[in-house]
């Protein structure tokens, strides 16, 4: 799985202190490829830091924008939060410089994403992926994930990439949430893994006034949500 903004061309990479310019000027530029990495285990089931180093040794040489840390793919929910935080803290130690670092940190309770999202900047994450609380999806509305997301990018101390797969959640993050949370100024847009690229083209139409940044969740539709999102 991939993740590419869904409009605008590919840009330079920053430098973490050029990334942190940037974002005291404006909006965070997502610009590029994110490969969302997995999260080695021992055959105790214990993190393994080693391996972990080793795989990130790999991606190093090749230019990624930057790397998504505990999506889908990292297992987050068969970590505790200890370990949750100490991965991005493994990884921000071995992420070369310039290269941007974007957080899972998405939990059941509004509380404890808050907690979570702060734990997360402080370990070293440019920006944090939010994915939608689901145990109880059948009382996740859009006003309960407005409201949700609303009070998690309010307290972040850096932005919030909203996370919608539908495909591990069963919930799917209404368009007009999406819209209406396009407009806080600490969310920076969505990772859209649910594959529907007539969806995603109708996100990037109704929220270019906000400049909200479109990100495709995965390589089977890439190329389709970038020809969608690119801008003359």
């Amino acid at each position: 799985m991939q993740c590419a903004r869904a409009w605008g061309p590919l840009r330079p990479l920053l430098t973490t202190r050029s990334l942190l310019r940037a974002w005291s000027r404006g909006r965070l530029d997502l610009s590029g490829i994110y490969p969302p990495i997995a999260t080695p285990f021992t055959a105790e089931q214990d993190v393994d830091y080693q391996q972990l180093e080793q795989n990130l040794l790999k991606h190093a040489k090749i230019p990624f924008k930057g790397l998504v840390v505990q999506g889908s793919n990292g297992e987050y929910p068969y970590l505790t939060e200890e370990e949750r935080v100490e991965v991005v803290r493994a990884v921000r130690r071995s992420l070369p410089e310039g290269k941007l670092l974007m957080a899972g940190s998405g939990c059941e309770s509004t509380r404890a994403t808050v907690e979570l999202t702060g734990k997360m900047a402080a370990a070293g994450a440019d920006a944090v992926l939010v994915v939608t609380p689901c145990f109880y999806k059948g009382k996740m509305d859009g006003r309960a994930l407005i409201h949700h997301f609303t009070k998690v990018a309010d307290s972040s101390p850096v932005p919030v990439v909203l996370y919608s797969v539908p495909a591990n959640t069963g919930l799917e993050l209404p368009l007009e949430a999406v819209v209406e949370l396009s407009q806080h100024p600490n969310i920076l847009g969505l990772k859209d893994s649910g594959g529907d690229i007539t969806r995603m083209g109708l996100i990037v139409h109704k929220t270019k006034a906000q400049d909200f940044q479109v990100l495709a969740g995965s390589a089977g539709f890439l190329m389709a949500a970038y020809c969608v999102g690119k801008r003359p």
